[in-house]
Formats: structure tokens, C-alpha cells, sequence
């Protein structure tokens, strides 16, 4: 992942260093043309929001945890 920010051959932005919990290091993150985003961390965590009611968080340690909103109205 280079350094900086730009947008991917699929027209996502991606910011790296970007993590939610370090300003260097490895950790990126993208916000995706289809309205949803992915953080990676610096720590091997992960959380994806797929921007319409689900999202899932991945802990360092490999667990995983996933929530959905369901529709709105």
C-alpha cells in the first residue's frame, strides 16, 4: 500500500497511514464508491461498515463480531 491517498483501479479512496488507531505505521483504510468503508490497524484489527446497516469488526486476536441493522424504512 503506498504512502499518501488516491483512489484504486475500482474508484475506492483509500488514506494510508488511516487506521482508527495510529497515524503511521501500516494502517489504511478505504471509502468506497458504493458507500461503504474498511479500516485496517496498525494492532491487526479490522472493521468493515458496508455503509446500509452491517458491519463486522475483527480483533487482533482473529475474533470476529458482526452486527446488522436491518432495512430501514
Amino acid at each position: 500500500m503506498p504512502k499518501g491517498s488516491g483512489y484504486n483501479s475500482q474508484g475506492n479512496h483509500y488514506n494510508t497511514p488511516g487506521g482508527t488507531n495510529s497515524s503511521s505505521g501500516n494502517s489504511y483504510h478505504y471509502s468506497n464508491s458504493n458507500g461503504s468503508y474498511y479500516y485496517a490497524n496498525d494492532n491487526g484489527s479490522t472493521y468493515y461498515n458496508s455503509g446500509s446497516g452491517y458491519s463486522q469488526y475483527t480483533s487482533p486476536s482473529g475474533h470476529t463480531s458482526s452486527s446488522s441493522s436491518g432495512s430501514k424504512k
